[in-house]
């Protein structure tokens, strides 16, 4: 074969790439919106909320998202690394009654730690991991959130600025759903399933709703 035949061929070659490419992004951009909304559900509305409405932003961000953490696959969790995390959730569910702030703030770094365990960014990249997490457990991620902000509001309690104490109970509550996703033992691929797999290592204690009011220590 001469020269010119495989330079000619290499240019048909990149041609074609180049053709299927933008074929590839005029679909996405066609279909986005539909495809975004059903893999990404109440994070979609969230972040067209947050983009104040200009849903073709807040889809170039979750699409973005997706580019970065699609491919994630989460690192699996043994029986018994499991109800270790459940036995230390309980804990803190515990604790809330007395001391609402510092059960919160623990949670917040216990979600942190479970998700780098199985797999997500490391806790100290608290926007990554969220972004992250959003991706494959978009359905729970704003109970994360809610008790990060919640953790932090904490934190400034003393000023008189903190959280109030249902407003951690909300979070914590709202948080135990991505809780017991991560403690699914089954390791979940590239698309979080929504098809049935093995239970979660789930706490035998029930959340204390109805007990005497914490003191917001």
């Amino acid at each position: 074969m001469s020269t010119g035949m495989i330079i000619a061929l290499a240019v048909i070659v990149a041609v074609v790439v180049v053709g299927a490419a933008a074929l590839i992004l005029r679909n996405r951009a066609r279909h986005g919106g539909p495809d975004l909304k059903r893999r990404f559900g109440p994070e979609y509305e969230r972040t067209v909320a947050l983009h104040h409405g200009d849903a073709e932003a807040a889809e170039r961000e979750l699409t973005e998202r997706l580019e970065r953490h699609g491919s994630l696959r989460e690192l699996p969790l043994d029986p018994g690394e499991g109800q270790r995390y459940a036995d230390r959730w309980a804990a803190v569910q515990e604790r809330f009654v007395d001391s609402p702030r510092e059960a919160v703030a623990e949670a917040d770094r216990l979600l942190a730690e479970l998700a780098a365990v199985r797999g997500y960014p490391d806790g100290g990249r608290y926007e990554e991991q969220l972004a992250a997490l959003s991706v494959h457990h978009a359905e729970h991620v704003d109970g994360y959130r809610r008790v990060h902000r919640a953790a932090r509001a904490g934190a400034a309690g003393a000023d008189g600025k903190g959280a109030g104490t249902e407003e951690m109970r909300a979070a914590l509550l709202e948080a135990r759903a991505l809780f017991d996703d991560l403690t699914t033992i089954e390791p979940r691929g590239p698309r979080a399933s929504s098809g049935t797999g093995p239970a979660p290592a789930r706490s035998d204690k029930p959340w204390a709703l109805h007990r005497s009011r914490p003191k917001e220590s």
